[in-house]
């Protein structure tokens, strides 16, 4: 997994998986995805960088189950009480978290979990009732993915042992193409 340099392969294979024939039309752009970052203080990885700058920013077709949202939007579902996203800051989990079952190591779990799921990461989308997807931009998963619900956090990829799957948003989307249950390691 390449955080830093898009591969022109993963970008064709990202194309292809969201049949994006536009000519660009539904992409940010390369100002608008600096701006974001800008205004966030982050660095989006890669490919997912020059995939929303050139390919498309967000679609109706999956993954997840309702689709991808755009780089600045958060699915329907998602409930907010005000508090800022703050992308800057690290991520925090570096391993599946159950806090329905655990409190995990943690002084104040709560606190944790908000982290989790306010900040350093952006929302991919849903697959409904809360069940996200999320890209890490910050912290040492960065340019990993996490399937952040209610009652937990795991990350994505075949090194974490939940999935055949290659990390990072491009195995995520290939993975999905390849019409793949998203757990799909015995």
């Amino acid at each position: 997994m390449n955080t830093e340099h898009a591969d022109p392969a993963e970008l064709a294979a990202l194309r292809t998986a969201f049949d994006v024939d536009d000519g660009g039309e539904s992409a940010l752009g390369w100002a608008a995805v600096r701006a974001f970052e800008a205004e966030h203080r982050v660095v989006l990885p890669e490919p997912y960088r020059t995939f929303v700058a050139e390919v498309t920013d967000g679609s109706y077709a999956g993954p997840p189950e309702y689709g991808l949202v755009g780089l600045a939007e958060l699915p329907d579902d998602w409930s907010d009480d005000g508090t800022a996203r703050d992308l800057a800051k690290p991520f925090p989990l570096a391993q599946k978290w159950l806090w329905e079952e655990d409190d995990g190591p943690y002084e104040d779990p709560d606190a944790v979990i908000e982290h989790v799921l306010k900040h350093g990461s952006i929302v991919l989308g849903t697959d409904g009732c809360a069940i996200n997807w999320h890209l890490v931009v910050t912290g040492p998963q960065r340019g990993h993915i996490w399937h952040i619900t209610d009652v937990g956090a795991m990350p994505f990829g075949a090194e974490f042992g939940y999935t055949t799957s290659a990390p990072g948003f491009a195995g995520w989307v290939a993975h999905w193409a390849a019409g793949n249950g998203w757990f799909d390691m015995a």
